[in-house]
């Protein structure tokens, strides 16, 4: 069976001598030398000619020589030759011995006269020396080859992937049918080459997408275009810069998840984008520097997957097909794509199968089971097997154990190999062209015809290939018409914008030599369009997005005087405030002053790379602070610089400082200032801690006030990812630390309503920000240099990231996840359990066996394909490097007598899967927790409620034969339901162990990580053998966002920011499922400081509502949230049985508002 992963130069020469400190060859020299002079040819063995040496007075006499025509030619040669061997025996020993004179460069140190003395002249030859290196050098080259190489085939987690054939077909699902009904009779009337033509790109920059597929003409099936990305479309103009993932993670809020969602499927349909390539769940963020963490949603698989889905349902409701990507393990960017670093292979993440479930999969579980329209798979290979060709990937979890009906692409040149991918499962390679960008040789196009004519592809599995997409096509109403009108010559549909021009009119084809140009820019308005405004929604989930972690006696929020609203000390002279920090302003040269915003220059709104889009503005902070300070009670002044220099500000003379620093990271195919995509370290950017010291240690000293806020430094950070706090979170002259992520092109407005109080922070940290990077664990360190031929990453950690590595090994972090502050003050109560069915009626083990498929699978009438029918149309024009599905003749068919996928076995169906998502059963409801959570404070907010499972202690699973070969991680179990994480550990179960907290404090003192906890997790009983099933100490499982009203319905009397109980489209904290966000609210993106139009807006109600007296209540408004929690959220995966396990035992539940913060516990089951 076939596996599933199918100008030199010399040394350098001294050109030194003795006395003149050169060689010196004259014209007369070349080719003259005595039959003694052999030595000289170690001088230089570039040349046939040997280099000589003269001295100042030879080359006197040599004048003179010259100048006395009746010597004979033969008697100069004779008396050079005598007055050479004249010279000192020093001077002749420096000559002969050269290689070791201090006054030349040498390899070697100087030796006594008499050492040298006893060698032979051989040992002694330069070349000899050049020779000795080579072989070092050699040798060590041999080394790393050897070793990589061992590295390679030595036993790893899981070895090789396994293989797992056939393709499943998809349409078995009733959601799907008409949908594969439609697919199916369009496919039918298709040729081959047709079929071809919709699974393989046209190569890069080939249309005016960064991905195009050939339509297949007689049959109506237009070219798709393919567009970047997760926050926004690439490339395109008149569109919404959003907030990034993780700024949406930071929310917690499924309503804007939703919205956003919506946002973005909007503005690609009027841009003519069929496939938009988001919303990233992968990498999951395991590496707190991966390079492309920022465009997912988060650390917790539960917070991407809840994401995930619901930015997908609002893309495909406005009729475009979502992508979920990257599947899967892609953690970091060095080394992650073949040749991009250099190696000939990519970086392979070899991770057990558990870990693969229960976190890196369990994401896009959640966005199939949504019914998303397209899967991606990612660069890197997967236990040493191409995830794009990784057949037990694609076919065994991802069209059978998840039961996927839409169809998988590649990722930009991740395709690997040609037949050997279509038969794992790939069905759409992007762009187009095979191992190298823009060369036009294809793995797939003419060879996949060729294929299919000499029977190595069967016609089924390109049948099933091309039902996908379409069955996609139409599952999305992209056969509606009057939404997607079809392309030139029929109508004006298609893309309407180019990705490699900004000119109205362009080439049409630009990747080719082609001359051939149109229109290609039509400036279509996307971002203004539909019933609610984009730049309104973007800048409530900027301000919704920034995690409050440090607000030292309640500076925060501010007035516009510049003052805490808990300051009362009043005066008549003006507040001092001055900014600091070159991320405090625009860029100079404007926002998109870098290519795919791979620049750490101005204010940072955006990581970079693929996923980062073309800012149509970007409001600045300091233009909202502007703004936002009153001119008659602040003055105000900004220093854009990290550095303070002799013009800047000085800080000793200022009220309030406010400090902006950043730290940027982004994909690899580009680097910036030294980062290669993953960021060196976690430290933030650009000399940004000691700017905070120097602005911190110095503001106010020379002032002389009785202000409360008087000498505080305030601290905004936007960063990519988590950074180190050490050296200033605790500063007592650093009142605030806000940390504001990446937000977009509102990035200032939104942290204004912050700042100002118009929103109450509800934002809380998609990840663990650490004491020291170490405190990670396994999981800290990108691989930054090879440590093989093929780099191997071993998920050593298992289960165990971010807050869950914090848990197990009860290590104290800065913030925990789930973390944030907010203006108010929320309470928990009355905690309440059930279980579904009654606790009398323990639910079985094993979930129901895998239902029957619901339809079958279209099947075709499929006559072997004419030869002749594949051949290039003679009246075709080619294009250079544009890839068509053409071969150049029938007569180059030989049919294969034993094609591969004869011989691969067929794997039986698994018993986890039976629809979108998963086994059906998975999702029957066990548990339903009610909690009641209480607004305590004057202010309405929003609370984010978290809900944690911690599974039963002891669980063991008994199976025959031999232990599985799935590394099943053993970690630290839980605490019991009424201990505290900080609490010392429960005596540990016999036969395992446990890391104490000296154990972890000690290894915190050497500078290390602790390690996982290692156990022998296995007992004999007779033929059997039982495992211990251990587990994280806890799991997120839900969570929910629930705004409640404050004490005060508004901001007390005299206050100047207004905090009124108000509807989500009038900007303030109650979003109201009958209204529709923002209806009300407009920015120009022409105007720089994005003022607002006149209309129903907040500020126009403002007058009326500060000449009221507020509404006061007795205590704060309480609410119910209800949970209810799946057989999937209480279930493990066996490696063994290979399907969702639900232990026996009681489970325990913790609510609270981060995964340290937990204040109910119960238990259930």
């Amino acid at each position: 069976m076939p596996p599933d992963a199918i100008n030199a130069s010399y040394g350098p020469f001294s050109a030194k001598s003795r006395t003149s400190n050169s060689f010196t060859r004259t014209s007369k020299e070349i080719g003259r030398r005595s039959s003694s002079d052999s030595s000289l040819d170690e001088f230089d063995p570039l040349h046939d000619a040997p280099y000589e040496t003269t001295t100042d007075e030879d080359e006197d006499e040599d004048e003179d020589e010259d100048d006395d025509d009746g010597i004979a030619q033969e008697t100069k040669a004779a008396l050079r030759r005598s007055r050479r061997r004249s010279h000192s025996l020093r001077q002749s020993q420096k000559r002969k011995y050269k290689a070791f004179d201090v006054n030349r460069r040498t390899t070697l140190p100087k030796l006594p006269v008499w050492v040298i003395r006893k060698l032979p002249p051989w040992l002694l030859s330069r070349r000899f020396y050049y020779l000795l290196a080579s072989v070092i050098v050699f040798s060590i080259l041999l080394g790393v080859l050897t070793g990589g190489f061992w590295v390679y085939n030595r036993s790893r987690l899981d070895g090789e992937s396994p293989p797992w054939y056939p393709s499943p077909r998809g349409g078995t699902l009733k959601r799907w049918k008409s949908s594969y009904t439609k697919a199916a009779k369009m496919v039918q009337e298709m040729s081959l080459a047709e079929k071809v033509n919709i699974t393989t790109g046209t190569g890069w920059m080939m249309g005016m997408c960064v991905g195009n597929t050939g339509p297949a003409t007689n049959v109506g099936f237009p070219s798709l275009c393919l567009q970047d990305g997760p926050l926004g479309i690439r490339f395109a103009d008149n569109i919404t810069a959003s907030p990034a993932g993780i700024t949406v993670g930071a929310t917690w809020n499924k309503d804007l998840m939703h919205k956003r969602g919506k946002m973005l499927g909007l503005e690609s349909r009027l841009k003519g984008v069929n496939v938009l390539l988001g919303p990233s769940v992968g990498p999951l963020g395991r590496i707190p520097a991966g390079g492309r963490n920022w465009e997912g949603f988060g650390i917790d698989p539960v917070l991407q997957g809840v994401a995930a889905a619901t930015t997908v349902l609002g893309i495909q409701e406005e009729g475009v097909m979502a992508t979920i990507k990257q599947f899967v393990a892609n953690e970091q960017e060095h080394f992650r794509q073949a040749w991009e670093w250099g190696l000939p292979d990519a970086l392979s993440s070899n991770l057990d199968d558990r870990t693969l479930h229960e976190l890196y999969a369990w994401p896009f579980a959640d966005a199939i089971r949504a019914g998303v329209a397209s899967v991606m798979c990612s660069y890197n290979q997967v236990n040493n097997s191409y995830a794009c060709q990784n057949s037990k990937l694609i076919n065994g979890i991802i069209k059978d154990e998840l039961g996927f009906q839409g169809f998988v692409q590649s990722d930009w040149l991740a395709q690997r190999s040609g037949v050997a991918s279509a038969l794992a499962g790939l069905d759409m390679s992007m762009p187009g062209d095979g191992a190298k960008w823009a060369d036009g040789r294809p793995f797939w196009g003419p060879h996949l015809t060729m294929a299919a004519l000499n029977g190595s592809l069967p016609m089924e599995r390109l049948n099933d290939m091309v039902t996908r997409i379409v069955a996609a096509w139409y599952q999305t109403g992209q056969d509606d018409k009057k939404s997607w009108p079809p392309p030139p010559p029929e109508d004006g549909g298609g893309p309407n914008f180019s990705s490699w021009t900004d000119q109205e009119y362009g080439y049409l084809y630009p990747g080719t030599d082609d001359e051939a140009t149109g229109l290609v820019n039509q400036y279509v308005d996307a971002a203004n369009s539909g019933t609610f405004s984009h730049s309104a929604l973007a800048r409530r989930i900027a301000a919704e997005g920034i995690v409050l972690l440090k607000n030292q006696k309640d500076i925060l929020p501010l007035t516009r005087n510049g003052t805490s609203e808990n300051d009362d000390i009043k005066t008549q002279e003006k507040m001092r405030i001055s900014i600091y920090g070159e991320d405090a302003v625009e860029a100079e040269g404007g926002p998109n002053v870098c290519v795919d915003r791979a620049c750490n220059r101005g204010t940072l709104a955006s990581g970079w790379g693929s996923g980062a889009v073309e800012f149509p503005y970007l409001i600045s902070p300091v233009q909202a602070l502007q703004r936002g300070f009153h001119g008659d009670g602040v003055e105000l002044t900004f220093s854009p610089s990290n550095k303070l220099s002799k013009n800047a500000t000085k800080p000793e003379q200022q009220d309030l400082c406010i400090v902006f620093v950043n730290s940027d990271g982004g994909e690899g195919f580009v680097a910036s200032e030294g980062i290669k995509g993953d960021r060196n370290d976690l430290n933030l950017q650009k000399g940004g801690e000691k700017l905070i010291k120097d602005v911190s240690s110095g503001c106010g000293k020379d002032r002389k006030s009785a202000r409360a806020s008087q000498g505080k430094t305030i601290v905004i950070i936007h960063a990519v990812g988590p950074v180190m706090m050490e050296s200033f979170i605790e500063d007592r002259n650093v009142a605030a630390v806000l940390l504001a992520n990446l937000p977009g092109q509102e990035s200032g407005n939104g942290l204004a309503d912050v700042l100002f109080g118009r929103v109450n922070p509800s934002g809380h940290l998609p990840y663990t920000i650490a004491k020291s990077p170490k405190d990670y664990g396994p999981s800290e360190d990108i691989i930054f240099y090879p440590n093989g031929v093929v780099p191997q990453q071993n998920f050593t950690e298992g289960l165990l990231v971010d807050y869950r590595w914090f848990d197990a090994m009860r290590l104290s972090p800065r913030f925990e996840f789930g973390f944030g502050l907010t203006y108010t003050t929320f309470e928990l109560q009355n905690l309440k359990v059930t279980s579904i069915p009654p606790k009398d009626h323990h639910p079985s083990t094993m979930p129901a066996a895998r239902p029957e498929n619901e339809i079958e699978p279209p099947s075709f009438d499929d006559p072997a394909p004419d030869s002749t029918s594949a051949e290039f149309p003679k009246t075709l024009k080619r294009l250079k490097k544009y890839i068509y599905p053409y071969i150049e003749s029938a007569r180059d068919v030989h049919p294969d007598p034993s094609p591969p996928h004869l011989s691969f076995p067929t794997e039986e169906p698994s018993q986890a899967g039976g629809a979108e998502g998963g086994n059906p059963a998975l999702w029957e409801e066990l548990v339903e927790v009610e909690v009641e959570v209480i607004n305590e404070g004057e202010r309405s907010g929003q609370a984010v409620v978290q809900l944690y499972v911690v599974f039963p202690q002891d669980v063991w699973e008994s199976f025959k034969g031999p232990i599985p070969s799935a590394d099943e991680r053993n970690v630290a179990p839980p605490p019991p339901a009424d201990q505290k994480p900080e609490d010392p550990p429960p005596s540990a179960p016999p036969s395992a162990e446990q890391t104490t907290p000296e154990d972890a404090q000690k290894a915190e003192e050497q500078g290390s990580s602790p390690s996982p906890p290692k156990a022998k997790l296995t007992k004999r009983q007779g033929k059997s053998r039982s495992e211990r099933i251990v587990f994280p100490p806890r799991v997120l499982r839900a969570f929910e966002k629930v705004h409640l009203r404050g004490s005060v319905s508004i901001s007390s009397p005299g206050a100047t920011i207004p905090h009124p109980h108000e509807p989500l489209e009038n900007y303030h904290d109650e979003p109201p499922s009958h209204v529709n966000v923002h209806t009300d609210m407009h920015y120009s993106k022409d105007d720089d400081n994005a003022q607002e139009k006149p209309g129903n807006h907040w500020k126009d109600r403002l007058h009326h509502q500060f000449t009221q007296p507020p509404t006061k209540y007795a205590t704060g408004e309480k609410k119910k949230v209800k949970f209810n929690l799946t057989r999937r959220d209480l279930s493990y995966w066996s490696a063994a049985r290979q399907n969702w396990v639900l232990p026996k035992g009681a489970f325990g539940i913790e609510v609270g508002f981060s995964c340290r913060d937990l204040r109910l516990r119960g238990r259930a089951l």
